[in-house]
């Protein structure tokens, strides 16, 4: 089990850099995107790998790009509020702005850390199928040189006329309710006080 955890951040950490990491060789109209979702992620997987691949972009480069295309390709605002759950409903806006920040800081900082850990692997896009609303699934694989295949789901969702990503589920486990489970379980452990998860972002961020 702990062995499988472990592949499934590895494999989520370079779903995201394939996902992200592409913001800064984008241009800024990058999201209105003309394809269909299926070719939204192809184009920024075979970016990013470029960019992953290219040993001479030092860590705090890797960092400020990611945190660019994480802020420009992701749906961040609904992903922050999908992790906290119910408890943004009794958070302050004091509260909320600095959650926002620290979530932000919090994933940039956890995944860019682990761009090192790239060693060849490949996205494959191989369908799509919509869901409801405006959200699409968009099915890949990623290929390792020296394993099976991962399955890496995308939910990107279109919003005036352009996509962003609001999930990557990896072997069937959701990214965005990963997170959900843990952050609840630590404002509990603070007695439902928004402000025990505040801090303990902040510890890991700052």
């Amino acid at each position: 089990m702990i062995k499988r955890r472990h592949l499934l951040k590895q494999v989520l950490s370079l779903s995201l850099g394939i996902a992200v990491i592409v913001a800064a060789s984008l241009p800024a109209s990058a999201g209105k995107f003309a394809g269909e979702p299926k070719d939204f992620i192809a184009d920024l997987g075979d970016r990013a790998i470029r960019t992953l691949a290219d040993t001479s972009v030092g860590d705090s480069s890797r960092r400020m790009q990611f945190r660019e295309l994480f802020l420009d390709g992701f749906d961040v605002r609904s992903l922050s509020r999908y992790a906290i759950g119910r408890y943004w409903r009794k958070a302050s806006r004091a509260q909320r702005d600095e959650y926002l920040r620290l979530f932000t800081d919090f994933i940039v900082n956890t995944y860019a850390a682990r761009f090192g850990q790239y060693s060849g692997e490949k996205l494959v896009v191989t369908g799509e199928r919509s869901v409801k609303g405006k959200d699409t699934i968009v099915h890949s694989d990623i290929i390792r040189p020296d394993g099976a295949p991962v399955r890496v789901d995308w939910r990107v969702r279109k919003r005036d006329d352009e996509f962003k990503v609001v999930d990557i589920i990896v072997e069937g486990v959701s990214m965005a309710i990963t997170q959900r489970e843990e952050f609840s379980s630590v404002i509990r452990h603070h007695g439902g006080e928004v402000d025990g998860l505040i801090q303990e972002l902040k510890s890991k961020t700052e």
